[in-house]
């Protein structure tokens, strides 16, 4: 860890970040504090989700985290945020990371610090099964076709710029794209596979439409504020050990994501 370290500080510098940042590292305030504050999204299958029966935090980026705090022994204090809050969270330090299935995108990169990615999915459409419309990738960009997507989420701008002649329609609300599709107002709701697992689980009503070849591939990681390299390597170093020693394999195959982890 320790090269990866001054791998990271020299290249910190050589981009002219501030020294002074780097001597009060997010790992100085973590190990002071013995707390690790996480950013997580609980309403996110598989990643980050209360269960509705248990009340019980369950996902992969629950065990991740706690995994995490284990090693660097503090005790871990989850806080709820959202992907239209969550940059604000880290950068106002609320949080030290987010560990929320994060996708990588140009724009989020410009504000954060990503660590390896540790998952990879690709845009999925959840539609109803009595919709004949829409059954193949090919069906969702046509005219009269509405397709709503959550604010916030890595779908939004992708299909601003992607979509040409159907109607995109942004939702808000906790629930809300879905009730969009089940009342007939949209006809999908663009998604990932993770949240399209939840959809088979747990209702009898979606469908589930998967591009037949790559259509926009996501690398997740681990978001954390820029200009830190010691806690972006310690986070690094975390992913190297839990990816050679198992553990992140088996957190995915326990929350049935295994078809999207990235394992080197």
């Amino acid at each position: 860890m320790i090269n990866r370290i001054i791998t990271s500080i020299w290249a910190c510098l050589l981009l002219g970040c501030s020294l002074t940042v780097q001597a009060n590292s997010t790992l100085d305030r973590v190990k002071a504090s013995k707390t690790l504050n996480v950013c997580i999204w609980p309403n996110y299958y598989g990643i980050t989700y209360t269960n509705p029966r248990t009340g019980v935090l369950e996902g992969v980026d629950i065990d991740m985290s706690q995994a995490l705090a284990n090693d660097l022994g503090v005790k871990l204090n989850y806080i709820s945020s959202s992907f239209a809050s969550f940059i604000q969270d880290l950068e106002s330090d609320k949080c030290d990371i987010a560990m929320m299935g994060v996708g990588v995108t140009p724009s989020r990169s410009e504000r954060l610090a990503f660590s390896r990615p540790y998952l990879r999915s690709d845009i999925l459409f959840i539609t109803t099964r009595s919709n004949r419309q829409l059954n193949s990738i090919d069906d969702i960009d046509k005219p009269g076709v509405v397709i709503a997507v959550q604010k916030g989420t890595l779908m939004e701008p992708f299909l601003r710029g992607r979509l040409k002649s159907a109607t995109l329609t942004v939702t808000t609300g906790l629930g809300e794209r879905e009730r969009e599709v089940e009342s007939g107002r949209a006809d999908a709701f663009a998604t990932d596979y993770p949240y399209s697992q939840k959809m088979l689980a747990d209702t009898d009503w979606a469908k589930v439409i998967v591009p037949e070849r790559p259509w926009q591939l996501t690398d997740y990681a681990y978001a954390v504020k820029k200009n830190d390299p010691i806690w972006l390597g310690t986070v690094d170093e975390f992913l190297s050990k839990v990816k050679k020693d198992g553990r992140l394999e088996a957190a995915a195959k326990k929350n049935n994501l295994t078809p999207i982890l990235i394992r080197d």
